[in-house]
Formats: structure tokens, C-alpha cells, sequence
């Protein structure tokens, strides 16, 4: 290895000769699946660690506000599922062809590459946060006319206006976390997470019982600890912490934007439908009879899901990069292997979190609130949160897959014919036409929706040509070299 090869300012010798290295055929299944968790749990670890210190900033937002009232935990968690989830979701995808552009030209050593890439990711990505800002102007009207009670939706609007720092944070954020992953810096994201969140624990006590700003207090919180995690990633790149693949600002930002316009979309489009699909839930929900108590059920159930999400959702990022490495390096049989290890390694740990859920139901919703009409209904809910978070432990493996190889167009398409052609009509026949409530939209649309897009994401894998893709990756990688 050169003395300029960023593996080695990992210092993980393990990681070291790990890109590109075709499996022994002497080594058993056991050796090789022992060798690729290790590789995998390097970057799923810290990923791990930060996706749950970065979504426990917006639980702990959720559990201050609930403690304030049942409106004030109706309204900031409207405006936290609902708004900033909407345009989470679509920023979030968008950032996501950073995994398969930077991670691909990692694993074939275009390392000046990674920094070009970032900052037209941060262009793309600010230009559709001004685009979306007029979700956060006008939430209030909007929510009122997607069927939600009057004093919700207006508190759950003035909330937004104070979030639109949040919003804005995101365009630089999950890119940056995006570029340093694909490089395996995933320890720097990790202690940046725990910053990030302490600052956040410390901002809500002062601001809710201290200074008693009540539910803007809770609001404004996390404009604080957001951008933490922004300068503090955007300190290390450039302070010297990448100093072969960051080199300061560059004017190449700005060409081949179109080019990388649309693989964002396509990424975009592919997360978004995805993730806005649970908050079409929350607002199918919020048109229900008693809607301020089944959403609040609803939206308790959705933060914990949501919270043991960050799990499979670290499985994502680490299979989108030791794909994207692999084959990028033209090792199709290593991504391969990457992809039975990472599938596995998350079903298991699903099925850990099915029996919990269980075992616990009973205790689930304390956290969140007082009241005994919400712990009921959180209670009822509790069965279909356990297979919905043991479906989850497949899923987005699956999509991590799909990111690493680059094939955001594809699951696009089958993620807009299983969720809106097929589990949201069937969670509103649940729901409404046999008077099943909130636990028939939800099974209709979990059951319907989500494990058949499942279902067709594993025939897909499973049917791979690995090779073939490794030959696509490298020709990928040389045309987007000849755009810069």
C-alpha cells in the first residue's frame, strides 16, 4: 500500500487490504462471514451510534413536548413526522447517490474525486431546500387541508416556521456524513453524533423547564444540535482530516451538475417514497374519530419504530459502502458476500427487537406521555410495531444494496407500485371501508405495501449478476472521471 492511501490513515489493519481483494476459495463459509462482519461492523457500529444519537435529538424534542400536553405532543409531532419528514426523506435519498458515486470511486481509488462530489451534492441539495421552503410557510393551511384538526395544525405550523433552520442544515449535513463514510471515517461521525446530542439534552432543559419557552422551546432545540453536527463534520474535512480527498472549494463543483441532478433524483425519489409513505400514515391517521389520541398513539409507536430503525438504517450505509468499495474495485463476488453477511447479520438482530416489543408493551409509551388514554392505544398498536420493526430488518438492507450498485431508478418505480398502488388503497380499505381504525390502515399498508416491496427487492438480489455489476461500476467510475 502507498503512504497515500486513506485505508491506512484509518489505521484498521483489517480494513487495510479489504477493498477489492477476491475471497480465497481454501477459506471456509465461517472464516470469510467472520472476516466481512468485521469489516461491515466498522462502519455499521459508529453508524450506528450516530443515526441513534441524531434521532434521539428528535425523540427527546417529542418526549419534552409531551409532557407539556397531548396538543403540544400532537403538534410537534405533525410538524416533526409530517413536515420536516417529508423534505427528510427526499434530502436524505438525494444525499444518498453520494454512496454510490463516492463509494465506487473509493473502492477504485479516485480519491480526488470524493471532495468534487460533496460539494455538488451540497449545490443540488440547498437549491431544493429554497425549492421546499414554502412547506414550512405555509405548514398551517396545508395541514388543514389534508383533513387535520384546526388548533393542531396551527400550532403545528408555527413550529415549522421555527424549524426552518433545521431544514436548511440538512443540505450540508447528509452530505458530509455521506462523503466521510464512504471513506470509512465513521469514528469522526460518531463523536460528532455525541456532541451534537449532548448540546441538544442541555439546550432542551435549558429552554423548556428553565427559561419555559413551552413548545417553541422544545421547537428551537433542534436548530441547535443540527448544526453541531454540521460544523463539527465540516471542521474535520477541513481542518485536514481528508487531505486527499478534500482540497478546499472548487469551481469543478459546478460542472456536470445535470449528470449528478439526476442520479440525486433518482436517488431522492427512491428514499422519499419510502420514507413519506409512514408519514401518509400519520395523516390518514389524523382524519380518523378521537384523531389527537390515535395520532399521538400512532406517532409514539412511529418514534420507536423510527428509533430502532437507525439499526437497519446503519446496515444501509454499511451495505451501500462495502458494495459500492467492491465493486467499484471490480469485485463482483465480494459485494456479494457483503450483501449475506449484512442481511443476515440484521435479521437477527430484528428478531432480538420483535421479542422485546413483545415482552414490553405494555411499558412502550411512558416515556412519551401521561396519559392513559394514549398508553392504551400504544398498547394495542403493539403488535403490528413488532412485525413492522422485524419487516424493517430486511428492507433496508436491501435498499443499501440497491444504492451501492447504483440501481435508484429501478427500486424507485417498485417502491411507487408496492407503497401507492398497493399498500396505501389497502390500509384505506382497512382503515375505513371495514372499520379496523388506525391498526387496519397500518397493517394494510405494512402488509401490503412494504413486504411485497421486500418480497421483490430479494428476488432481485438473489438473481444478481455480481460480475456484471462490477463491470458497470467501472465504466461509471471512468465516465464520471471525464466530467471533472
Amino acid at each position: 500500500m502507498s503512504a497515500n492511501d486513506p485505508l491506512q490513515e484509518t489505521k484498521v489493519p483489517l480494513l487495510e487490504d479489504s477493498v477489492g481483494k477476491r475471497d480465497d476459495s481454501d477459506r471456509n463459509f465461517t472464516t470469510r462471514f467472520w472476516i466481512e462482519s468485521k469489516k461491515m461492523w466498522y462502519i455499521v457500529g459508529p453508524a450506528i451510534f450516530s443515526r441513534v444519537a441524531s434521532y434521539s435529538m428528535l425523540v427527546i424534542t417529542q418526549a419534552f413536548a409531551g409532557h407539556l400536553g397531548d396538543l403540544e405532543l400532537a403538534a410537534i409531532s405533525i410538524a416533526n413526522n409530517v413536515i420536516v419528514g417529508f423534505d427528510f426523506g427526499l434530502l436524505l435519498g438525494m444525499a444518498s447517490a453520494l454512496e454510490t458515486l463516492c463509494g465506487q470511486a473509493f473502492g477504485a481509488k479516485k480519491y480526488h474525486m470524493l471532495g468534487v462530489y460533496m460539494q455538488r451534492s451540497w449545490i443540488v441539495l440547498f437549491i431544493c431546500c429554497v425549492l421546499l421552503l414554502p412547506l414550512y410557510l405555509f405548514a398551517s393551511p396545508v395541514l388543514k387541508l389534508l383533513g387535520q384538526p384546526k388548533d393542531v395544525a396551527e400550532l403545528s405550523g408555527m413550529v415549522a416556521l421555527w424549524l426552518i433552520p433545521l431544514h436548511f442544515s440538512f443540505a450540508f449535513q447528509f452530505p458530509l456524513q455521506r462523503f466521510l463514510q464512504s471513506q470509512l471515517k465513521t469514528m469522526v461521525i460518531a463523536w460528532v453524533s455525541l456532541a451534537a446530542l449532548l448540546v441538544h439534552i442541555f439546550v432542551s432543559w435549558l429552554f423548556v423547564y428553565k427559561m419555559k419557552l413551552g413548545v417553541v422551546g422544545t421547537a428551537v432545540t433542534s436548530n441547535f444540535s443540527w448544526w453541531v453536527l454540521v460544523f463539527g463534520h465540516f471542521g474535520y474535512v477541513a481542518w485536514g482530516g481528508c487531505p486527499l480527498t478534500w482540497s478546499g472549494f472548487s469551481i469543478e463543483a459546478f460542472s456536470g451538475l445535470w449528470e449528478f441532478v439526476k442520479l440525486s433524483a433518482a436517488s431522492g425519489v427512491m428514499l422519499c417514497l419510502e420514507n413519506w409513505y409512514y408519514r401518509i400514515l400519520i395523516l390518514m391517521t389524523g382524519n380518523l374519530q378521537n384523531a389527537e389520541i390515535a395520532v399521538d398513539a400512532l406517532s409514539i409507536c412511529m418514534t420507536i419504530n423510527g428509533w430502532e430503525m437507525m439499526i437497519p438504517l446503519a446496515f444501509f450505509a454499511g451495505t451501500g459502502v462495502r458494495v459500492a468499495n467492491e465493486l467499484g474495485a471490480g469485485n463482483g463476488k465480494g459485494a456479494k458476500f457483503a450483501t449475506i453477511v449484512s442481511v443476515g447479520t440484521s435479521i437477527v438482530i430484528g428478531l432480538f427487537f420483535w421479542l422485546l416489543i413483545m415482552l414490553s408493551h405494555n411499558e412502550l409509551a411512558l416515556i412519551f406521555s401521561s396519559s392513559e388514554a394514549v398508553l392504551k392505544a400504544v398498547n394495542k398498536l403493539s403488535i403490528l410495531l413488532a412485525f413492522t420493526i422485524l419487516l424493517n430488518s430486511v428492507q433496508p438492507v436491501l435498499s443499501g444494496v440497491a444504492v451501492g450498485s447504483g440501481w435508484q431508478s429501478t427500486v424507485a418505480y417498485i417502491n411507487l407500485g408496492c407503497y401507492y398502488l398497493i399498500g396505501v388503497p389497502l390500509g384505506f380499505l382497512m382503515g375505513w371501508v371495514f372499520h379496523q381504525g388506525v391498526m387496519g390502515i397500518w397493517a394494510g399498508m405494512i402488509f401490503g405495501g412494504t413486504a411485497i416491496q421486500t418480497l421483490i427487492l430479494a428476488i432481485i438480489t438473489m438473481r444478481c449478476d455480481w460480475d456484471k455489476e462490477a463491470e458497470k461500476a467501472s465504466s461509471h467510475v471512468k465516465k464520471w472521471a471525464e466530467t471533472m
